[in-house]
């Protein structure tokens, strides 16, 4: 490959990755064509997206990015997967396709969220944590629980106070 032809594929990945500041490394060697289409597509599906890239040409795209520390250790042909409404989605997404088995040879090998490296074993970690959605209904649910419980407080003595008043006319309209 040129020189030339490297320094255009080097700056289309720049261009792609502008503006992503946390990505996954995967491996996808070892997945056949179809199967390649295949989860391709259940990706693109999530708002995923998925890039492989020689290991050098990707070094010199993202020197300089947050990016940067995800590829210190890698070895090996590796693609970028970026995208998803959060990186903990993400997380979950790549994780349940590894662990669901149905294509072989796809595995997540690292990554890089907020500037830090990260492993195979961080990443499945990760993959348990609530994402934004679940983290915000936790979030609603802490902020109503209190109201909800003083609002019954308020309520309660009056509910009570008013079936005593009914009850005592009701009482005198039968007399």
């Amino acid at each position: 490959m040129s020189k030339m032809v490297k320094e255009l594929i080097v700056k289309d990945f720049q261009r792609r990755l502008d503006g992503v500041s946390d990505a996954l490394l995967v491996d996808v060697i070892g997945v056949d064509a179809n199967s390649s289409v295949e989860l391709r597509r259940i990706l693109r599906e999530k708002d995923i997206q998925i890039l492989v890239l020689r290991n050098a040409l990707a070094k010199r795209a993202i020197e300089g990015t947050t990016l940067e520390p995800a590829l210190d250790e890698a070895k090996g042909t590796l693609a970028f997967c970026w995208g998803s409404e959060d990186f903990v989605s993400l997380a979950k997404e790549v994780t349940a396709i590894v662990d669901g088995g149905k294509y072989k040879g796809f595995e997540a090998r690292g990554g890089v969220l907020d500037g830090e490296r990260l492993t195979a074993e961080k990443i499945k970690e990760i993959s348990k944590w609530p994402n934004r959605e679940e983290q915000l209904s936790l979030l609603l649910g802490q902020i109503l629980g209190p109201g909800a419980e003083l609002s019954a407080a308020l309520l309660g003595p009056g509910g009570t106070l008013a079936s005593q008043i009914k009850e005592k006319a009701g009482d005198e309209d039968a007399s």
